[in-house]
């Protein structure tokens, strides 16, 4: 496996080698990324992971500073997967001078994440489009666990006409439901097992829904008291249309529940189609 953390190296070791599939990653790898990294496998036998933790998609007052940095675990893990190549750039290499140039994004993204965390989608959506400029892939692969981002980044590649097929993988659960996530290592033993009570409440809203009930906002104000109940602070619970991501109404199908809460000082997020 190599490590390349130069643009041009990266560019010159991938030249001639189609198809290439390309999984972004902020590094502090779990069982999560590394499913990711399979399903990678499955479309080219030339598989690239990047680990790059972006400040760009942190506000001021969130965790750039004390998010994980397990670099080289994270390369015992992919080198374990047979991965081709690791691009692990410093900042610098990425933003040699302040990003001036950044995307516009529709108005979706100022709602549930974007409307807690503003700016978050503007963040993600300019480094993942320098990610695949830099690499170039034939296929993309991110986790459904980050609903909404991928149905922006679906909609950036459509929209700007990128050639790179966006593959969306299900979120991988510990036994107990909880979504896995780098950020689960900041909760203490007893919220760790509380941390399961957001995908419960889900599934539950899932069950009514699927016995009949159309009364949607009743049912997230139901799901929301129930978590605050057990001492969440919940930001949204909100059942949407899948295709668009717009609110839900009585009469649609294909419906996604998206939940956002804190527990303690850690924010979990999850979701479930329906």
């Amino acid at each position: 496996m190599n490590i390349f953390n130069n643009i041009n190296e990266l560019r010159n070791s991938l030249r001639g080698k189609v198809p290439i599939a390309f999984v972004p990653t902020m590094g502090n790898l779990h069982t999560g990324h590394l499913a990711l990294v399979e399903r990678a496998k499955q479309s080219s036998d030339c598989v690239v992971v990047s680990i790059f933790i972006n400040r760009l998609q942190f506000l001021p007052h969130e965790d750039f500073d004390r998010y994980p940095q397990t670099l080289e675990d994270d390369c015992r893990s992919l080198s374990a997967l047979n991965v081709n190549s690791v691009f692990a750039p410093d900042e610098k290499i990425l933003f040699p001078t302040p990003q001036e140039f950044l995307l516009a994004l529709p108005s979706i993204a100022d709602t549930l994440e974007g409307k807690f965390r503003p700016g978050f989608f503007r963040g993600v959506a300019t480094i993942v489009l320098k990610l695949l400029n830099i690499v170039q892939p034939q296929v993309a692969v991110f986790g459904k666990k980050d609903y909404q981002q991928l149905h922006i980044i679906r909609e950036m590649v459509r929209q700007l006409n990128i050639p790179v097929e966006i593959v969306a993988c299900e979120t991988v659960r510990a036994q107990d439901g909880l979504a896995l996530s780098s950020r689960n290592q900041y909760l203490d033993r007893e919220q760790r097992k509380e941390a399961c009570r957001l995908f419960q409440t889900l599934s539950q809203l899932k069950n009514e829904i699927a016995s009949g009930r159309k009364d949607f906002p009743a049912l997230q104000q139901q799901a929301t008291q129930l978590l605050s109940q057990r001492g969440w602070s919940v930001d949204y619970l909100s059942i949407h249309k899948r295709s668009s991501l717009m609110p839900a109404q009585a009469h649609d199908e294909d419906l996604v529940i998206l939940g956002a809460a804190w527990l303690g000082k850690t924010r979990l997020i999850d979701n479930l189609e329906i």
